[in-house]
């Protein structure tokens, strides 16, 4: 009987002793649950006060930025106005060379792949027999080109759009581009523009070459010396450039400003889910604590 006994006692003491040295194991477990999510709420936190900063130093800049687009429209106009009195066209299968506005910064939505984007639908439109080179200021939208079409490109910039663009930028760009030896009719400024607080859209500038203004029914009324054309040609390309940079610019602070609101949205609803499962765990490691305290009391 007392052997019986014995070996009906030992499973129960055996069961009591795995129960025991399991509630050591689960506080562990918990503990470094806990601790794994108190990193990842001091991380999210972090992030959330950079996001916070970048949106406070972008709205202060959009203001100057947008200060700049009144005036450098002024510049754009004056180049539009020139072509549109010339009448000035494109001969029959010209060359055409897209010009194509970014920057060298990213974390700001879709700003650039947005004009990377135009570029590639305006070329795969084209005539096959057409020629189309095309010329990148900003290595974000280089590096998405230089992957897709790396047969068109020909001359990259960077370092511009560290501030507000200036006619001196511009007027670099414009004799880089002249300078570089690639032949054109027509030059397709690529770029973004700001179309309310919250959204932009891709747009394209056409600038007609030196000898497309020669070609104008109404320049031929006008007995005029090779180097008076040249020079305006190239004026109003320099003037196009320093608009749409400009304005490109603008575009980019803007959707900066959102991208930083809405990752800071983000961030605000990922601390407050951590923090709800972070309470949640912090109150199931008490309450696993408390039961083995009055468990070993009785």
């Amino acid at each position: 009987m007392s052997a019986m006994l014995g070996r009906a006692v030992r499973p129960t003491v055996a069961a009591v002793a795995r129960t025991s040295s399991a509630g050591p194991q689960n506080a562990q477990r918990n503990m470094a649950t806990l601790r794994e999510i108190e990193t990842r709420l001091k991380s999210v936190r972090n992030i959330e006060k950079i996001t916070k900063s970048m949106k406070m130093i972008a709205a202060a800049r959009l203001s100057k930025a947008q200060r700049a687009v009144v005036g450098a429209k002024a510049y754009g106009a004056a180049s539009a106005e020139v072509f549109k009195n010339s009448e000035a066209m494109e001969p029959e299968g010209a060359t055409r060379l897209y010009v194509v506005i970014s920057s060298d910064k990213g974390l700001c939505g879709g700003i650039h792949s947005s004009v990377s984007k135009a570029t590639r639908q305006a070329i795969k439109e084209a005539a096959p027999e057409q020629e189309n080179y095309i010329m990148v200021v900003g290595d974000k939208s280089k590096a998405q080109l230089s992957r897709a079409i790396p047969d068109k490109l020909r001359l990259t910039f960077n370092g511009i759009g560290k501030d507000v663009p200036t006619f001196g930028d511009a007027s670099a760009v414009a004799d880089l581009i002249l300078s570089s030896g690639v032949k054109f009719d027509s030059v397709h400024l690529v770029y973004n523009k700001v179309v309310s607080a919250l959204a932009f859209e891709s747009a394209i500038m056409q600038v007609f070459g030196e000898q497309a203004l020669k070609d104008s029914p109404n320049f031929k009324t006008y007995e005029m010396e090779d180097d008076a054309t040249k020079d305006l040609a190239e004026f109003a390309l320099t003037n196009a450039i320093y608009a749409v940079l400009v304005e490109g610019h603008a575009a980019e602070i803007n959707s900066r400003r959102n991208a930083m609101d809405n990752a800071s949205k983000n961030a605000g609803d990922m601390i407050d889910a951590l923090t709800l499962k972070y309470n949640r765990g912090r109150q199931a490691a008490i309450t696993n604590e408390l039961v083995d305290i009055i468990t070993g009391a009785s």
